[in-house]
């Protein structure tokens, strides 16, 4: 679940956004959307592509899923005098930063396989991407939701990790244009019995 290509949509906007220093500070929800509401990239999920959704932190109920109407002193509904347009314009510009990232950068990998069973290393193979100028892997202990480490390597399709026991990794890699722009990482999944 944390490596499915949504996740690693969401980890590539919160990468993205760290780039900006006055931009805004992504916080990931580990899960589809919100409880018993929706939004607007369900249906994207459904149709089998990757997506994500942003939304503001600390909700105003009277403002969303409401009439617009005044009941008891209080306005209700979704206009345009409670649009906070400061954090729209963060919003739009980590929007813009991930489709420019993402449209520049070469596919991911399509697949990408780790082996290291009862080994003290650990190694990937994956199929050369059209467009890759390089590959990152990253890898993490499989106690942790957020990649720890990376290494960027040239235009190879395999890599050695020494030192990295699979049993207790996690493991994935991503493609790089020469303009370093890059994909989101395609997760190596379980280690196949060698």
């Amino acid at each position: 679940e944390d490596d499915g290509p949504s996740r690693a949509l969401a980890k590539a906007v919160r990468k993205i956004a760290g780039q900006d220093p006055g931009g805004l500070t992504p916080f990931l929800v580990r899960r589809p959307d919100r409880f018993s509401r929706g939004g607007d990239h369900l249906a994207m999920l459904e149709a089998g592509y990757p997506a994500v959704r942003l939304t503001v932190g600390v909700e105003n109920y009277d403002a969303q899923h409401q009439d617009v109407r005044a009941a008891d002193g209080r306005a209700y509904g979704d206009t345009v005098d409670r649009m906070d347009f400061a954090y729209l314009a963060k919003v739009t510009a980590l929007n813009v930063g991930v489709l420019k990232t993402l449209a520049n950068a070469p596919p991911p990998p399509a697949q990408v396989v780790a082996t290291g069973a009862v080994s003290t290393s650990t190694t990937l193979t994956w199929a050369a991407v059209p467009g890759a100028a390089a590959y990152k892997i990253y890898w993490r202990t499989a106690d942790t939701s957020d990649w720890q480490n990376e290494r960027t390597l040239g235009a190879v399709t395999s890599a050695e990790i020494p030192g990295l026991i699979i049993d207790d990794h996690f493991v994935g890699v991503s493609s790089v244009a020469a303009d370093g722009s890059e994909s989101i990482v395609t997760f190596a999944g379980a280690a196949p019995r060698d």
